[in-house]
């Protein structure tokens, strides 16, 4: 694959040998802790289920099935179904950056999406920018790649592209989430958005725009996406688990079109296509109207978890300092700094053992380096509000007994 103009586009990207982790992942220790049921979990990134439009969504498969039974059942192009597709290019335009369906790939989950990127820009030694913490799942899917990662400079408005410099030359791509951060909550401002777009064409890396969490703002609709500023160079991952179902496995790309035909390539040669059922009732859930009438009441039952989890901690936490918390405008997490003798990792021990017993996540897998152990990560969307009162009462008292 080339590029067009050699002084503008950044680096072909290149196949990698994926080689194998080891050890089990903190993901899987997460989804393991989420799932005993004495346990008032803050850990995994689970969409509450009460924003799943059930009704919806069977009215989908009915419709469906009934009336393009064969074609739902049979294989598929491995690009995605053009109807979904269309109606996520006309999503993304609405947003505020023209797109076209053949802009768009269908993969298998987003985290598919991540995989497939780290096989396509990555050979082993391979530098590759990240924010600093950054999403553990996208550390894990790069790995396979043995890139080299370099961290990102960032502050308490989270990446500052201002702070970029010689770090970056070189590079492959730069890993970035701009709105709602997984894990800090934190959202970059327009004027950072353009100023990374700057660094990427004066220093020739790609951008990896990670955005799963861009739907579920609370009072305030985020800045326009980074393909505004650079599309030549910047590719967006998303998703529909955190705006329909995760169950459904159904992530998609926005990006050039010759990038997008070497992912089609490799995606096929993994798994042929993403399920042609599971797009087309997408399609169809979309089509009737998800986004303006079903999303405005997940927001609203998002925000009020957040609004409870951050009283909570503001009325239990120890007044110091040396701890304080994110504030999201959105999203599904919030990220809690404890004084530096504090070990995130022994807080969670000792929180499992109490008759209250919660659970969030340490913070260290956050940090591709030298990991931070006085953090931690709290979701707040699956929890009753009187759970999370009782959950951050909990960890607040075990916290005060450590110091």
């Amino acid at each position: 694959m080339s590029c067009c103009n050699q002084k503008t586009c950044p680096p072909t990207p290149t196949y990698s040998v994926v080689g194998t982790p080891q050890g089990v992942s903190a993901v899987q220790e997460i989804l393991a802790l989420a799932n005993r049921p004495e346990v008032i979990s803050f850990g995994g990134g689970l969409p509450a289920p009460e924003g799943f439009p059930v009704r919806e969504i069977a009215e989908a498969c009915e419709w469906v099935l009934k009336t393009q039974g064969p074609r739902s059942l049979q294989y598929s192009a491995v690009e995605g179904m053009p109807e979904l597709r269309e109606l996520l290019a006309r999503r993304e335009t609405e947003k505020g950056v023209p797109t076209s369906a053949d802009e768009v790939q269908l993969t298998t989950g987003s985290q598919q999406g991540l995989d497939l990127l780290a096989r396509l820009f990555c050979d082993k030694g391979s530098k590759v920018l990240v924010e600093s913490p950054t999403y553990l799942g996208a550390l894990s899917a790069f790995k396979l790649s043995q890139p080299e990662f370099v961290e990102l400079p960032v502050d308490e408005e989270g990446l500052n592209p201002a702070a970029m410099g010689e770090e970056c030359r070189g590079a492959r791509f730069a890993y970035i989430m701009p709105t709602f951060q997984n894990p800090t909550g934190r959202t970059l401002s327009l004027e950072r958005r353009k100023l990374l777009a700057e660094k990427a064409r004066e220093y020739n890396f790609w951008i990896l725009e990670d955005n799963p969490y861009g739907e579920i703002w609370y009072d305030e609709e985020p800045p326009v996406s980074l393909r505004a500023f650079c599309p030549e160079r910047v590719v967006s991952l998303q998703t529909m688990s955190k705006v329909l179902a995760p169950g459904f496995r159904l992530g998609y790309f926005i990006g050039p079109k010759h990038v997008l035909a070497a992912m089609a390539e490799m995606k096929q040669a993994m798994d042929l296509h993403t399920a042609t059922f599971t797009q087309l009732v997408t399609a169809r859930v979309l089509n009737e109207g998800l986004f303006k009438e079903h999303l405005p009441m997940v927001r609203a039952l998002y925000k009020s978890h957040a609004e409870c989890m951050l009283k909570a901690l503001d009325d239990f936490m120890p007044k110091r300092d040396d701890i304080e918390w994110t504030h999201p405008k959105g999203g599904m997490f919030i990220w809690l700094r404890l004084p530096e003798s504090i070990d995130s990792a022994d807080l969670l021990k000792k929180v499992l053992a109490t008759d209250v017993p919660a659970a969030f996540v340490p913070g260290a897998p956050f940090f591709a380096h030298e990991p931070k152990r006085n953090y931690c990560r709290l979701s707040f969307v699956t929890v009753p509000n009187e759970k999370i009162i009782a959950g951050v009462k909990s960890i607040a008292d075990t916290l005060k007994s450590m110091l």
